[in-house]
C-alpha cells in the first residue's frame, strides 16, 4: 500500500511543479506534463515498469474527453459536419496510410508490416490536439473545427483497422509468440462477439449502438431525476461515472472504440437539462487522467533504445510528421481552408496518436509486427506526440503573427457604391444593425478591417468591404458626403473614438451613432461628438433584469414599468455624471466627486423603484376591488 502512495505522490508532485512552470513560460500544459514524465522516468528513474499499466488506465481520460466533446455537439450540428467528417477525415486516413505504407515498403519492410505501419501512423492524438486547442482558445476556429472532424473520423476508423490487422499476420511470427498467444486468447475471452458469424457480429454492434441511444435518450433522464432528488452530490458524480464507464465497457465488449461510444452518448445527452451538471462532474476526472496519460508518455520514453538508434528514430519521426503534414496541407487546399487555419490544421494533426500504442500492442499480439520493430515504433509515436506542443508554439509565435501582419498589409477593397448608411465594423454588433436596416430597405455600405470577418459575411451573401473606416479616403469612396448616418461598431475603442472625432470634424452634417463598451467609453464617444451612443450590454442587461423580476413573481407590466423608471432615472443623472467626468481633474477630488454622484444616482434609482412599487400596489388594489 505504501508503494502506491509513493507512486501517486511522485506523479502528482511532478505535475504540480512542471505544469505551472511550463504555462508561465508559454509552453502549454501538455508539454509540461510530458516534461514531468521525462524527468521522473528516464532522467531520475523514480518510476518504472508500472508506467505502462498506468498508461492503460489513464487512457480512459480520452474516453471522458470525447464524452464531454459530445455534450457540446447537438445531433443537428453533427449532421452538418458530415461532409467534412467523411470527406476530409476519410481522405486523411486513407491518403496518410497509403503514403506511409509505401515509404515503409521502400525502406525494406514486408508489405503486410508496411500496411500495418501506415494504418497505425495515419491516426493522430485526440488527447493532445483537443486539449491544446481548447487551452489556446482555437476550438471554434476553422482550423480547429476541421481538425476535430478529422479526429472524430480517425476514432471511427479504429474499428475497421482493428478488424483488418489480424489479416496481416505473418506465419513466421506466429510460431515465435506463444506467450503473446495466451494473452490474446485471454483478451478474446472478454468479448461478447468472439466467434460469432459476420451477420451476428454486425447485429451485436447495431444493438449496442441502439442501446446507447435508447439509454441516453429515454432512461438517463429518469435516472438523473431520481438521483438529483436525493440531494447527494457525490451520488450524482457516481452516476455520471457509472454512465461513462458502463458505455465504454459495452463498446469494448463488442469490439468497438470506447471513445466512440461515449462520444455518441454525449451527443445524445447534448439537449439534456443535466448537461452542465454532467460536464462539471466529469471535467475534473478527465483533466487528471489526461494529465496522467501525458506524464506516462514522457516517462515511457526508453532512452537506452533512443540513444542507440537516435538518428533512425528521429528520421522516422520527422518523416511521419512531414508526410502527414503534407497530406493535411493538400486536403486543406482541396477543402478551401484558408490562411493561418490551414497551418493550424496541418500542424496540429501531424503527429501519431495514443491509439498508436494500442495498435502496436495489438499488432504484436496478432504476430503482424516483430517485437524489435514495435519497440522502435513506440518511440516514434511517443516522440511525435512530444514534439506536437512545440508545433503549436511555432504556430502561435511565428505563423499566426505573420498572417495577421499580412492581413494588415493587404490592399483594401475598392468601394464602388454609395449608401444611405455607412457601417464601420461588421462584428456581432454591427451585423444586427446591418440586418435590421437591410430588412427595411435601407442601402448600407459595410466595411471592416478584419479580412476573415469580411470573407465570412460574403459567404452568407452579405456584401462587405475590407478596409479601414478611419481612413478618410475610404470614407470618401463610400460616399460619406452623401450619407445620412455613420454607424460606428468598431471593436477597437480608440479607433472608434478617433473615427467619431474625424467625421464630426470633417462632416458635421452626418449623424454618428456609436457603440460603447462601457460607461467610460460612452463618455469618450460623447466628448468626441457622437450623436447617439448605445452601450453594447446595457439594454440587454435591462431586459434580463426585467425578466428576473418577472421570474420572482412581479407582474410583467410592473416589471416593465420598473425597467422604464430605472432607465429614466439613470438618464436624468447621466448628464451630471458626464459633466463631472468631462471637467474633473486627474486627482483624488475627481474620483471622490464621481463616486459621490454615482452613489447619489443609485439612491435616486432606489427611490424611483420604491415609488413605482407603491404605484404598482395601488394599481393592484384597484384591480382587486374591481
Amino acid at each position: 500500500m505504501t508503494g502506491y502512495f509513493i507512486q501517486a505522490f511522485i506523479y502528482l508532485a511532478a505535475a504540480v511543479v512542471m505544469v505551472p512552470l511550463a504555462k508561465r513560460l508559454g509552453l502549454g500544459s501538455v508539454l509540461g506534463y510530458l516534461i514531468a514524465g521525462v524527468l521522473i522516468g528516464p532522467v531520475a528513474g523514480v518510476v518504472g515498469k508500472e508506467t505502462v499499466t498506468i498508461q492503460h488506465f489513464a487512457e480512459f481520460g480520452v474516453v471522458m474527453m470525447l464524452f464531454l466533446v459530445g455534450l457540446e455537439l447537438h445531433p443537428q450540428m453533427l449532421w452538418k459536419m458530415r461532409h467534412r467528417l467523411l470527406g476530409l477525415g476519410g481522405l486523411q486516413v486513407v491518403a496518410s496510410a497509403l503514403l506511409l505504407a509505401f515509404i515503409a515498403w521502400l525502406l525494406g519492410q514486408p508489405l503486410s508490416i508496411a500496411v500495418a505501419i501506415g494504418l497505425l501512423f495515419s491516426l493522430s492524438s485526440t488527447a493532445i490536439v483537443l486539449q491544446t486547442l481548447n487551452e489556446k482558445g482555437l476550438t471554434k476556429t476553422e482550423g480547429g473545427q476541421n481538425a476535430f472532424s478529422v479526429l472524430l473520423m480517425q476514432d471511427i476508423a479504429v474499428i475497421p483497422i482493428l478488424a483488418f490487422i489480424p489479416v496481416l499476420a505473418l506465419p513466421e511470427l506466429m510460431s515465435a509468440a506463444q506467450a503473446l498467444q495466451t494473452t490474446a486468447e485471454h483478451h478474446e475471452s472478454l468479448s461478447l462477439v468472439a466467434g460469432l458469424p459476420a451477420w451476428a457480429y454486425a447485429g451485436a454492434i447495431f444493438a449496442s449502438i441502439a442501446g446507447v441511444v435508447v439509454i441516453g435518450h429515454y432512461l438517463s433522464r429518469p435516472l438523473f431525476h431520481y438521483v438529483a432528488n436525493s440531494g447527494l452530490r457525490e451520488i450524482f458524480v457516481a452516476t455520471a461515472l457509472l454512465l461513462v464507464i458502463g458505455i465504454a465497457t459495452l463498446m469494448s465488449l463488442v469490439g468497438l472504440s470506447p471513445a466512440l461510444g461515449t462520444f455518441l452518448a454525449g451527443v445524445v445527452l447534448a439537449n439534456s437539462e443535466f448537461r452542465h451538471e454532467l460536464e462539471s462532474n466529469i471535467e475534473p476526472f478527465k483533466g487528471l487522467l489526461l494529465g496522467l496519460f501525458f506524464i506516462t508518455v514522457g516517462a515511457g520514453i526508453n532512452f537506452a533504445i533512443l540513444s542507440e538508434h537516435l538518428l533512425l528514430i528521429l528520421s522516422l519521426t520527422l518523416t511521419v510528421m512531414l508526410v502527414k503534414a503534407a497530406v493535411l496541407w493538400g486536403l486543406a487546399m482541396m477543402f478551401k481552408i484558408h490562411n493561418s487555419d490551414r497551418w493550424l490544421f496541418a500542424l496540429s494533426l501531424s503527429q501519431a496518436g495514443e491509439f498508436g500504442f494500442v495498435l502496436l500492442s495489438y499488432a504484436l499480439q496478432n504476430h503482424v509486427i516483430p517485437p524489435d520493430t514495435v519497440s522502435l515504433l513506440q518511440l516514434v509515436v511517443a516522440l511525435s506526440m512530444f514534439l506536437t506542443p512545440t508545433l503549436f508554439i511555432l504556430y502561435d509565435k511565428v505563423i499566426l503573427p505573420r498572417y495577421q501582419h499580412t492581413a494588415n498589409q493587404q490592399e483594401y477593397d475598392e468601394i464602388d457604391e454609395h449608401g444611405q448608411v455607412i457601417i464601420a465594423g461588421i462584428g456581432r454588433f454591427g451585423q444586427i444593425v446591418n440586418r435590421l436596416l437591410i430588412a427595411n430597405g435601407v442601402h448600407t455600405v459595410v466595411m471592416d478591417l478584419d479580412a476573415t470577418q469580411v470573407e465570412s459575411m460574403r459567404r452568407i451573401q452579405v456584401k462587405a468591404y475590407f478596409g479601414d473606416a478611419t481612413r478618410p479616403e475610404l470614407l470618401h469612396t463610400a460616399g460619406i458626403e452623401q450619407a445620412a448616418l455613420l454607424v460606428v461598431a468598431i471593436d477597437d475603442r480608440e479607433s472608434a473614438k478617433a473615427l467619431v472625432q474625424s467625421v464630426k470634424h470633417s462632416h458635421p452634417g452626418v449623424t454618428v451613432l456609436a457603440r460603447a463598451f462601457d460607461r467610460g467609453h460612452h463618455y469618450e464617444l460623447k466628448h468626441a461628438g457622437a450623436d447617439v451612443i448605445v452601450s453594447e450590454t446595457y439594454h440587454s442587461a435591462l431586459d434580463l433584469g426585467a425578466q428576473a423580476l418577472t421570474c420572482l413573481g412581479f407582474a410583467p407590466d410592473t416589471a416593465a414599468q420598473k425597467k422604464q423608471a430605472f432607465w429614466e432615472t439613470e438618464q436624468a443623472a447621466s448628464e451630471q455624471l458626464y459633466d463631472t467626468w468631462q471637467h474633473g481633474s486627474d486627482g483624488q477630488q475627481y474620483d471622490h466627486d464621481f463616486r459621490k454622484l454615482f452613489i447619489q444616482t443609485e439612491e435616486a434609482i432606489k427611490a424611483a423603484m420604491q415609488a413605482e412599487h407603491r404605484g404598482g400596489q395601488g394599481s393592484d388594489d384597484v384591480t382587486k376591488q374591481e
